[in-house]
């Protein structure tokens, strides 16, 4: 909402970015692993 994006524009969004995290999975032939998929998400702490 921050974004001022719209409902299905956040929508594809999340979709493109679960699509991608599968096809990498697969691959890679590796299992998921939320904390590798969604590290982006993650405030740095060492700063």
């Amino acid at each position: 909402r921050a974004r001022d994006v719209s409902h299905n524009a956040a929508l594809r969004q999340v979709g493109n970015r679960l699509v991608g995290i599968l096809h990498g999975c697969l691959k890679t032939h590796a299992p998921y692993d939320q904390a590798t998929a969604w590290s982006h998400r993650e405030p740095n702490l060492a700063a």
